[in-house]
């Protein structure tokens, strides 16, 4: 697929089944992450691949941090908490690595992190293999970044959820561009 229909098409898969990505697929989406837009080529970010039984353990500090937060939860509540990980196949941990650095500020280090994570699920995309990002309160929890041994001034910027596609991937609605560029200084 060439690079203008991947950006112009891709949308995201939140179905995701075995297989996850082969080797040769997983070296591409990774590889197209390390070319993220990077002020001052600082490389502000660092990957954990999770899969197999390390997802049920990502489920497990889930629902650890849940009961924390809600010990009246019910079983079933914790349950699907913990099934969280459980949606696809490979999930990738997209870390930012934020340094004090006296010309490129937090943000744009944050934002750097973003390019790849966007980056990954683009390069998924155009591979045929479907990708999703997810936050959400754990991905901001300190259980959680302390339970995957992050770092200070590090956090999560998203899960990227990979795998194949469990149904057939949706087309990418038309939006029209012009809602969203305007000029400036107004003509």
């Amino acid at each position: 697929m060439k690079a203008i229909e991947a950006l112009l098409q891709r949308v995201s898969v939140s179905k995701l089944i075995d297989p996850p990505p082969n080797q040769a697929e997983r070296e591409i989406i990774f590889k197209a992450a390390l070319r993220a837009a990077d002020h001052g080529r600082l490389r502000p970010w660092r990957f954990l691949v999770i899969e197999g039984l390390g997802r049920e353990r990502l489920g497990e500090l889930f629902a650890q941090v849940a009961a924390e937060d809600d010990p009246a939860l019910s079983q079933l509540a914790l349950d699907r908490v913990r099934q969280k990980p459980l949606r696809a196949p490979m999930i990738v941990v997209v870390i930012a690595c934020c340094e004090t650095h006296p010309k490129v500020p937090l943000i744009e280090q944050i934002i750097s992190a973003g390019a790849a994570a966007q980056n990954m699920i683009t390069a998924a995309y155009a591979l045929g293999l479907g990708a999703i990002w997810r936050t959400g309160d754990l991905a901001y929890d300190e259980r959680i970044t302390d339970g995957l041994g992050l770092r200070k001034l590090e956090q999560i910027v998203g899960f990227v959820y990979l795998g194949t596609p469990g149904v057939p991937m949706d087309v990418a609605p038309a939006v029209n561009y012009q809602d969203f560029f305007g000029q400036w200084p107004p003509v």
